[in-house]
């Protein structure tokens, strides 16, 4: 009986970022949970690739490009999937742009406009077009990405600290004013994964790791898969009571 409360059978599933890293990961454990997933991802050909994985492993996905940016994309990219897969019950807005690092000062103001179009005003964006179309079919659960940084600082990642803090209470207000359509609205915020981002961050994944690893209690850099099933809690009834609510799993970093 606890087990069924995870699964998403037959349910529609729009996870944006699915390309690679955590947002495949997510991708894979809904599918993996019964949903029909539809593959967002500016990167057409990789979001193409995590939907031939669900495929392979017997699960139904579709890919389109999305860019987050453009409220033209978003709209086609949310009718081709409710045209291939019908009215949206989960939404995940996982995109997120490789911003630079600076001070306020050193930050270019485009870089500095960049960042909040894809991380925080795509994630509106998307919430906007999807919102009626989830409340048509009886509501559901939207999840931003946010991160362990939305909480704390970091020298000179001012403009990711500030759109990871914005997309919790974003959360937490879309919370309150879609209850009434039966919409849960949660964060998932993440430690450092080893990812291709984070490997990118570093110039490695083993320097990666020497340099965020003390930073966790854990002892270790956390692993997509776990990301994937923390987004599957919160897609599915088994976070029932949860909205306006922020997921941290972050191996402790925010602990010490």
């Amino acid at each position: 009986m606890t087990d069924n409360l995870f699964r998403l059978d037959g349910k529609s599933a729009i996870v944006v970022g699915a390309a690679l890293g955590i947002g495949r990961a997510i991708a894979l454990a809904f599918a993996g949970a019964g949903a029909k997933v539809a593959c967002l991802d500016i990167d057409e050909a990789a979001a193409s690739e995590t939907m031939a994985l669900i495929k392979k492993s017997g699960g139904t996905a579709m890919a389109h490009r999305c860019d987050v940016t453009s409220e033209a994309s978003i709209a086609d990219a949310v009718k081709a999937a409710i045209a291939a897969h019908g009215g949206p019950r989960v939404l995940v807005n996982g995109a997120a742009m490789r911003e630079p690092n600076g001070t306020i000062t050193q930050l270019d103001p485009a870089d500095w406009n960049r960042a909040i179009a894809i991380n925080l005003t795509g994630a509106y964006l998307m919430s906007r077009v999807v919102i009626p179309h989830m409340a048509g079919v009886g509501g559901g659960s939207i999840i931003h990405i946010a991160s362990q940084m939305g909480r704390v600082g970091a020298a000179g990642r001012g403009v990711y600290c500030a759109t990871k803090g914005a997309l919790i209470q974003l959360a937490k207000v879309m919370a309150v004013d879609h209850a009434r359509d039966n919409i849960r609205v949660n964060t998932l915020s993440p430690g450092a994964i080893e990812t291709e981002r984070v490997s990118h961050r570093y110039g490695s994944m083993a320097d990666a790791r020497a340099h965020s690893v003390p930073k966790h209690p854990i002892g270790r850099l956390g692993q997509v898969d776990e990301i994937g099933r923390a987004a599957l809690y919160l897609a599915s009834d088994a976070s029932s009571f949860m909205t306006g609510s922020d997921l941290l799993i972050d191996g402790g970093y925010t602990a010490v």
